[in-house]
């Protein structure tokens, strides 16, 4: 760029500039300003704040920012006063060369809501470009033979600058035998040809020095020069002449280096080396002459960089053709680049979330992110995509703006995190793809309380267990994460025959685990019906209940008690009586007896133990019932009607059921029964 001149340009625009700014439109979401280049770095463009309905401070509160794609930022928001204003000095010759329009876009995004808005910034050029020529002198050769009326075409001027500050008009120096003149093309360029007006006479004059002038139409006026210098030659009248002015041809931008794109050809009707024509090419102030070579003797083009539709879409050659004496015409090609899909799309997050609850309601979004691609047409048209069967999809917004957002409530238990691939897939044959990955953490929330495996359960423990006595474990399983799945255990409180629950059983609150706070007793009572819940921790927290019947089972701890015949209270011997004659199988007394104890620990059987007089009494195993056994002997008895024995101990006994009842079914060979006796004596008469 041209260094500015010595006036203060910037005291004149900064008027122009507020009111340039000052000329925005809005339209379907989209905000249009204007500024003129070259301007300081925080000058304002236009109020943000007021064109979105917003007060100042809000701004930042609502996290309101600018976003772009990657590009250098041009425009920056105030945080005080809430204005557009230039993050620093804008060049719009280098930004947009010479289109008669400078367009920047970007977004602003409202981060509270995730909304879009678009800005479109208008840079207007001022003068700050003079013309300038490709060569600082010209050296034209003319046969004296020439008539007036010959025209010569001169090197053209180039302006960074556009509209009335880019090149208006060519001027020459006064001199005698040549004038300028000035030709338009269809695309508004200006050629400045050297007009002959005077017969040239070589013995006279062999060298006429002359400068041509380029100004422009700005204020002040800015210029350049180019000294030309004409040599008078004999004979060659005729300048070559290319086969068509203006050429066209279109290449695809993927072309390797080397490859030929275009033979100009142009021919010369003198003869020798009048008609020697050789091909140059102009040099220009942009990068096309670095991109093309043009072959001086054949005129084949050649590529020697690689051309970038996305850089450049067209370039323009001007080319000379010119006979052995230096007599030249002018002609253009106009390269055409032809895109080829070879930018796959590319992904700008602008917003991502790493976390959501897992009750989050559809439709939360995820993440905002704009995908672009660098190509152009069918090449340009994005797709975007996700895996089938997650609880996501994408919502297109503006300017190829996505959000990812939930179709359906989350459940941690079944998925704790998704890795959410987004592919974006343009319209190219064959087509690109990019994938972006959103790593998602589903946070967890008290949704399920802690659940039992079973619907009840059942216990046993013997009587007369000791105090501390473990009886069950219960455990509860709770789907949840760290506190929402802390389980703890507790008694729902009742009352066993008059007295609290919790004064016969106790529970670990952290592993479950049922103790007894006492020595059961089966006689006592036989089962307890427990409810034990189970709660989270949780906020609320959350909580089951499930229940569990102990059974105590008996053990033999009750000796038989013998009910008839009655001991005298004074401890002498009881009597029963029995007739001397008494068959045998006469039926003496019955000894009842009960236990205390239950099931096979209450079954009684009965036996003699000891008889003054053995073999003459029997007892019943199982009836208690004593019976003479055989007639009384020819023993002489002092009473004759009776005779006296003395049993001295009836036996009523049973069985006691091994503490363990488990044992009874692994060890079969085991005596499963121990006797407990009860005694008692009876003088038979």
């Amino acid at each position: 760029m041209a260094a500015p001149p010595e006036w203060t340009l910037q005291g004149r625009l900064i008027p122009l500039c507020l009111l340039w700014a000052a000329l925005w439109e809005t339209g379907a979401g989209l905000m249009r300003y204007s500024v003129p280049e070259e301007i300081d770095k925080g000058s304002f463009v236009g109020n943000i704040a007021k064109d979105l309905g917003l007060e100042a401070p809000v701004l930042v509160q609502r996290g309101v920012r600018i976003v772009s794609r990657g590009r250098t930022q041009l425009f920056a928001l105030h945080p005080r006063s809430g204005s557009l204003v230039t993050a620093g000095r804008i060049d719009r010759e280098e930004l947009c060369a010479q289109s008669a329009r400078c367009l920047v876009n970007f977004n602003i995004l409202m981060e509270d809501t995730l909304n879009i808005y678009s800005v479109e910034v208008e840079i207007t050029d001022i003068n700050d470009n003079a013309p300038r020529f490709g060569v600082d002198e010209l050296e034209v050769k003319i046969s004296e033979l020439t008539t007036a009326g010959f025209r010569i075409p001169l090197k053209t001027a180039h302006d960074a600058d556009v509209g009335k500050n880019g090149l208006q008009k060519y001027q020459l120096n006064p001199n005698d035998h040549f004038s300028l003149d000035v030709q338009s093309g269809v695309d508004g360029n200006k050629f400045p040809e050297l007009v002959l007006e005077r017969a040239l006479d070589r013995e006279e004059e062999t060298t006429h020095h002359l400068v041509l002038t380029a100004l422009d139409g700005g204020d002040p006026v800015l210029s350049g020069t180019s000294r030309i210098r004409v040599v008078v030659l004999d004979a060659n009248d005729n300048a070559p002449l290319f086969t068509q002015p203006e050429y066209h041809v279109s290449v695809p931008e993927d072309k390797p280096i080397g490859t030929r794109i275009l033979t100009v050809t142009a021919t010369d009707v003198d003869e020798g080396y009048n008609a020697q024509v050789a091909y140059f090419q102009e040099k220009s102030p942009d990068e096309t002459t670095e991109v093309f070579e043009l072959k001086s003797t054949s005129g084949e083009i050649t590529l020697t960089r690689r051309l970038d539709y996305e850089d450049a879409k067209f370039h323009e050659i001007d080319i000379e053709a010119r006979d052995g004496p230096g007599l030249l015409t002018r002609a253009k090609v106009i390269v055409t680049v032809l895109d080829v899909n070879d930018n796959a799309p590319e992904f700008y997050m602008t917003s991502v979330s790493s976390s959501v609850p897992e009750d989050s309601p559809p439709g939360t979004v995820i993440a905002l992110f704009n995908v672009h691609d660098r190509d152009s047409g069918q090449n340009a048209l994005i797709t975007c995509s996700l895996p089938d069967n997650l609880p996501f999809k994408l919502e297109r917004s503006v300017d190829n703006y996505h959000r990812l957002v939930t179709t359906r409530a989350l459940d941690r238990e079944q998925f704790s995190s998704y890795n959410i691939t987004v592919t974006a897939r343009d319209g190219g044959d064959p087509s690109l793809s990019t994938k972006a990955h959103v790593w998602l953490q589903v946070a967890d929330i008290n949704d399920n309380p802690p659940a039992f495996p079973q619907a009840s359960y059942s216990a046993y423990i013997p009587e007369n267990n000791l105090r501390g006595a473990s009886i069950f474990a219960l455990m509860a399983q709770d789907p949840d994460s760290e506190d929402n799945a802390h389980v703890t255990y507790s008694l729902t409180e009742d009352s066993v025959q008059g007295a609290p629950l919790s004064s016969y059983i106790s529970i670990n609150t952290d592993i479950g685990v049922l103790y007894a706070l006492c020595s059961f007793d089966y006689e006592q009572f036989r089962e307890l019906q427990l409810w034990v819940t189970a709660m989270d921790s949780g906020k609320p927290p959350l909580s089951s209940n499930v229940s569990l019947r102990l059974f105590i089972l008996d053990q033999n701890d009750n000796v038989p008690e013998i009910l008839y015949p009655t001991l005298p209270t004074d401890g002498s011997t009881g009597v029963e009586l029995a007739p001397r004659s008494a068959e045998p199988g006469y039926l003496v007394t019955k000894v009842v007896a009960v236990d205390r104890d239950s099931g096979q620990n209450a079954w009684l059987s009965y036996r003699l133990l000891k008889a003054s007089e053995p073999g003459l009494f029997s007892v019943g195993l199982h009836t208690g019932e004593v019976h003479t056994a055989r007639r009384k002997s020819h023993l002489i008895f002092p009473q004759p009607n009776y005779a006296d024995t003395l049993i001295s101990q009836d036996s009523c006994e049973k069985r006691e059921f091994l503490s363990n009842p488990q044992s009874l079914l692994e060890d079969k060979g085991a005596e499963p029964f121990s006797q407990v006796n009860s005694h008692h004596n009876i003088l038979m008469r």
